[in-house]
């Protein structure tokens, strides 16, 4: 990892310097990237850490989301180009690298029955032939830590799901030279997180500071749905301070504008109060090659990864 100095990128010594680290985000579908973590990611960035955020499809099955969006593209072909140039706006604003891992969105699903998947997208992909490119990817850019989704996905769609099974495999499989030979010589990350943006606490927290401040709150629904559905709240065992990079993670999500309404959910709590009451994005350490602590929570996903021990190591 060239000359980096010796110093502990837990606690940001000398100066906060974070030159040398490496972080890699993997989401789904272009726009993930700036709902999920994209706070932390711009962060990071802003510190001279190096980020590369992979998407894993183009975007091509989904849907113009914003209503306010006007001469909205007519097939997928076109959908998929307006993605890729928000794509880029959106990492733009983050300050971070992006790649594209090449998969077909696979749609979400509806009805009832669901209907099959199509022929040939993403979750439908055999696994080793999906994380190969992935494993490369880690190989050649070396993440010293990687995030992505829970087993769940997050929420039940097919890409979401299999964005997690890719990132799990690519980040236990990166560092075995016996597996996916030919596709660049080992590197083992060495923390794994999944995000966690939309937990209970959040929103109650959320929430309730709304309802003080006499303000209609956009999670009354949510609430009362995940707690009739008793849906299991994940462990959350790290919470990065980044209120100062929430207008970043707003321009990131403005530039998708087929999907991101400006007036819509992702807006509709007053960044004063949001930065007051929940100044922070929570992650589940999933796992860990270096020893660390998280109770109380990890307030920095590079926690306990010094960089005199990686320097040199590239």
């Amino acid at each position: 990892m060239g000359t980096a100095a010796p110093v502990d990128a837990s606690t940001g010594a000398a100066g906060g310097a974070r030159a040398g680290l490496r972080l890699m985000a993997v989401h789904a579908h272009p726009d993930d990237e700036s709902s999920k973590g994209a706070a932390t990611t711009a962060r990071y960035a802003a510190e001279g850490v190096e980020v590369l955020v992979v998407t894993c499809t183009g975007g091509e099955r989904g849907s113009v989301l914003n209503p306010r969006y006007v001469d909205p593209p007519q097939t997928a072909e076109e959908l998929a180009s307006v993605r890729r140039e928000e794509m880029a706006g959106a990492a733009a604003a983050l300050g971070v690298r992006q790649h594209w891992l090449g998969f077909v969105d696979s749609g979400l699903p509806e009805g009832d029955p669901l209907p099959p998947l199509p022929e040939g997208c993403f979750a439908l992909v055999p696994l080793e032939q999906a994380a190969a490119p992935l494993v490369e990817l880690v190989r050649s850019f070396r993440p010293h830590v990687m995030t992505t989704y829970d087993p769940s996905g997050g929420y039940p769609h097919p890409d979401h799901i299999m964005c997690h099974k890719v990132a799990f495999e690519a980040f236990h499989a990166a560092g075995d030279g016996e597996r996916y030979r030919g596709h660049g010589e080992p590197w083992q990350p060495l923390k794994l997180y999944y995000n966690h943006d939309f937990s209970l606490h959040r929103m109650r927290t959320v929430h309730e500071a709304l309802q003080e401040a006499g303000r209609e709150s956009p999670f009354g629904d949510w609430i009362e749905s995940r707690a009739v559905r008793e849906v299991p709240e994940r462990p959350v065992t790290t919470r990065v301070p980044c209120a100062e990079h929430f207008p970043a993670r707003d321009a990131a999500l403005r530039a998708h504008a087929t999907q991101i309404d400006p007036e819509g959910f992702f807006f509709a709590v007053p960044r004063d109060i949001e930065a007051r009451v929940w100044p922070v994005e929570e992650y589940e350490l999933a796992e860990s090659h270096v020893p660390t602590t998280t109770s109380p929570p990890e307030e920095d996903l590079f926690a306990g990864i010094h960089l005199d021990d990686v320097a040199g190591v590239r």
